[in-house]
């Protein structure tokens, strides 16, 4: 059979791509109502926990940290602006080095939601070195 395509490797079945892609849907969405309640979207809040863990840091090494472009990261950083949860200024000595600053009613955000990582560890159904194992393997992935 030279020459046939191998049309089994195209099950999405035998695709370790769509398992990640649902898992990461269903995750962000049983943040949602979680989030809601604080008026902020998963991308924010990825955004906040950085920001509640330094306080500041530039737009460059928030993007890396999140793995989110400049395309996706701005429009999330002026909501954030608009809504005085944080501010941005421009350094002096580097017009393009943009520093993301959290304000007071940002960490003020951070008591709010202090429940919410409890709340979504009872969602899976892991037991802790299963989440300890898929954390590590993610993250292998991811490098």
């Amino acid at each position: 059979m030279s020459g046939q395509a191998d049309y089994e490797s195209l099950k999405l079945c035998n695709q370790l791509c769509f398992p990640l892609y649902a898992a990461s849907r269903k995750v962000v969405s049983a943040y949602t109502p979680l989030l809601k309640p604080l008026g902020i979207t998963y991308t924010q809040y990825i955004v906040f926990m950085v920001l509640w863990e330094k306080r500041e840091t530039t737009v460059r090494e928030l993007g890396q940290t999140l793995l989110l472009d400049s395309g996706t990261l701005t429009p999330v950083l002026k909501k954030l602006e608009s809504e005085g949860y944080i501010t941005r200024c421009r350094d002096g000595a580097d017009e393009r080095v943009v520093t993301v600053c959290i304000t007071d009613a940002g960490m003020a955000l951070r008591e709010k939601a202090a429940q919410i990582p409890a709340r979504m560890a009872s969602c899976a159904d892991l037991e802790p070195e299963e989440a300890a194992e898929l954390y590590r393997i993610l993250y292998k992935i991811l490098s």
